[in-house]
């Protein structure tokens, strides 16, 4: 790799990685587990095998697709005019009258023959550089609609243990799909080169065996040369390739997928997948330059050989040796009909292999298309007052021992800070899903107003949502990504970053970093950087201010901040839903709700209280319970200070 192409930085790369990252995993195959085939089955399924690996390839460049058919088809016909070549000329070497009268006329059949075997190495070259060129296209094109699929089904089916085993299967059909189109190009060279070879019976002398075998020295040499460009490229490009991989898990890991769905980082994802495969593309390109040039290279030394081995042919026909040249004219025909016919059947139980990886991916397709997340629906109210739950019940798949929430109903006035509160397993975290439409209720109804959110337009109910999670994911890109991902598709401007940050509170965080925004938060990767909780806790809060969206969802907001940090965020919270931002709550710090306009209580997935804090307190429930308990953990007497501490007197 030159210093130029080194020093070529993506955009994606420097955005998300804050920095160069190399990719290159062309070379790396996994291991064949090669399936039995009778003669009959194999003749049946070629025809269907070919077709859809021409589709494929046909989807990714339709040029490249060309010359690589073209290219293949040349090939075996070179090689069947080749040895109809040789059969001429021997035709007419051991024919009657004068050695130099025969010799005379075998020279346009061996012009004929050089003409043949210029074209052949031609064809290769050009048929090396199109597959080049083909694969990664087609392995990019198949792992874009995989990814694209992934990211817009429903979140219930990425936490579903069935649909993820069809997406860990599926995954390996990109790169399945690529390899099938050197496999169908091979077999097509194979069936031409058996047929040319079963129909051409010519002779030459054992004496040119030796011969024989240094043809396939150049060969050799340059399989050896590609491969070693190849293992250098890989380690170049390894950071590249967890790079893209990182990516594309992303879009299909369920600690992610909520936000995915909610935010919509989808399809800033797939965009930077697409820009650092494209840039991978590049090096994939230059690879198959250089091994176009080896194999030129390579043909032109076994032309050579070639030239002396009919060199010794003519030889031994002046010394007057015909017995030996029969010989050797069926050496070369067994010779090119058995290697014909071992590679036709490898490369079609390889092809069939590949084939079975890439129908996974197929059914994945099916599969996710129907259960992807509706497009279109009934639009919400502008500006709507309330939102009510009424006897919404629900369950996660699987878990039938009781239900997450159990015939709940309840309502959440917009403009307000409403907080959820509950002990563990209450059902806060699932009605906050519900509400976010990441789930649909198995019973009852959530009205926007009087439009029913199970027939809304999905994606304009995500459009109103910000949520900071529990769990939130901390992207393993820079920090103004991290912010910024809380609204992908808005034009990333400074102004709009520092209000997120500001409003976080999280100008001290971002002011701590190496290299402040830009700073790679991913210790996995050269020049990363990894945040303490809280301060991920306040660029989780910015993430949501930078989303502006109408509705913010914060579960527990302060899990991993001091005293003072909590104070400060929920000043920042209140500050949010005083400027007309509705704020729902979740925390286990019932302290932390005294500012909440209105306080629901679950209770093992039922909704057990209702009112503002201090009626609660009145009311001596289950809010004023919890609270008493966690009141004992601040009123415990505090030993005095012993003598030693003591202040002295003045």
């Amino acid at each position: 790799m030159g210093k130029k192409d080194a020093a070529e930085v993506s955009e994606s790369e420097q955005l998300l990685f804050g920095g160069p990252l190399r990719y290159d995993m062309g070379w790396n195959q996994h291991r064949d587990a090669f399936l039995e085939l009778n003669f009959r089955s194999m003749v049946t399924r070629l025809p269907g095998l070919l077709t859809s690996s021409f589709r494929l390839a046909w989807q990714a460049d339709r040029t490249a697709a060309r010359t690589v058919l073209a290219a293949e088809v040349g090939r075996g016909l070179t090689q069947a005019v080749s040895l109809l070549a040789v059969n001429s000329v021997l035709a007419r070497l051991i024919g009657d009258g004068a050695i130099e009268d025969r010799l005379r006329q075998a020279v346009p059949a061996l012009v004929t023959m050089a003409a043949v075997m210029l074209v052949g190495a031609l064809l290769r070259a050009a048929s090396t550089y199109a597959t080049g060129r083909l694969e990664p296209k087609v392995e990019r094109v198949a792992t874009e609609l995989y990814l694209e699929r992934a990211a817009a089904v429903e979140l219930a089916a990425i936490e579903d243990h069935a649909f993820h085993k069809l997406l860990d299967t599926a995954q390996y059909g990109a790169s399945s799909a690529r390899r099938m189109i050197s496999y169908s190009a091979r077999v097509v060279n194979a069936m031409i080169s058996l047929i040319a070879a079963a129909g051409v019976l010519t002779v030459l002398h054992p004496a040119l065996l030796p011969l024989l075998a240094t043809m396939t020295l150049p060969s050799a040499w340059s399989a050896l040369t590609n491969a070693r460009r190849r293992y250098e490229s890989f380690h170049t490009w390894v950071q590249h390739a967890r790079a893209g991989h990182l990516i594309s898990g992303l879009l299909t890991e369920p600690a992610a997928a909520p936000e995915i769905r909610v935010h919509g980082v989808g399809p800033f994802l797939l965009r930077h997948y697409r820009a650092m495969s494209e840039t991978a593309e590049a090096e994939q390109a230059r690879l198959a330059r250089l091994a176009a040039r080896t194999g030129l290279i390579a043909a032109a030394w076994t032309g050579l050989a070639t030239v002396a081995t009919y060199a010794t042919l003519g030889a031994l026909l002046l010394a007057g040796a015909m017995a030996l040249s029969v010989a050797g004219t069926a050496v070369i025909a067994i010779r090119t009909g058995s290697a014909s016919l071992d590679s036709l059947v490898l490369e079609i139980n390889q092809l069939h292999e590949e084939a079975l990886f890439v129908g996974d991916l197929q059914r994945l397709y099916a599969e996710a298309a129907e259960r992807a997340i509706p497009v279109g629906g009934e639009p919400l109210p502008e500006d709507p007052r309330e939102i009510r739950f009424e006897n919404v019940t629900f369950s996660y798949p699987g878990e039938s021992t009781h239900p997450a929430l159990d015939d709940v109903t309840l309502t959440l006035p917009l403009g307000r800070i409403v907080a959820l509160v509950g002990e563990n397993g209450s059902g806060k975290t699932t009605l906050v899903k519900l509400l976010a439409g990441l789930y649909t209720p198995d019973r009852g109804r959530i009205l926007w107003d009087d439009v029913d959110a199970a027939g809304a337009d999905r994606h304009q109910l995500a459009e109103r949502i910000a949520m900071v999670a529990q769990d939130f994911k901390r992207w393993p890109f820079t920090a103004r990504v991290n912010v910024a991902v809380g609204r992908s598709a808005a034009p990333l401007t400074e102004e709009r970053l520092a209000d997120a940050v500001a409003a976080a509170g999280a100008e001290e965080v971002v002011a701590d970093l190496p290299r402040g925004l830009d700073t790679l938060l991913a210790r996995q990767f050269n020049g990363g950087h990894e945040l303490s909780g809280g301060q991920w806790q306040r660029l989780g809060i910015a993430r949501a201010a930078y989303r502006r969206g109408r509705i913010l969802i914060v579960d527990e907001p302060t899990a991993a901040l001091d005293a003072r940090a909590e104070l400060e965020v929920f000043d920042k919270i209140r500050a949010l839903a005083s400027a007309g931002q509705t704020v729902v709550l979740i925390t286990h710090r019932l302290a932390s709700v005294r500012h909440a306009d209105l306080v629901h209580v679950l209770d093992q997935g039922r909704l057990v209280e209702s009112g503002a804090p201090d009626e609660l307190l009145a009311e001596g429930g289950l809010y004023a319970e919890l609270y008493a308990l966690q009141a004992e953990q601040f009123t415990l007497r505090v030993p005095a200070p012993n003598a030693r501490n003591a202040p002295k007197a003045g």
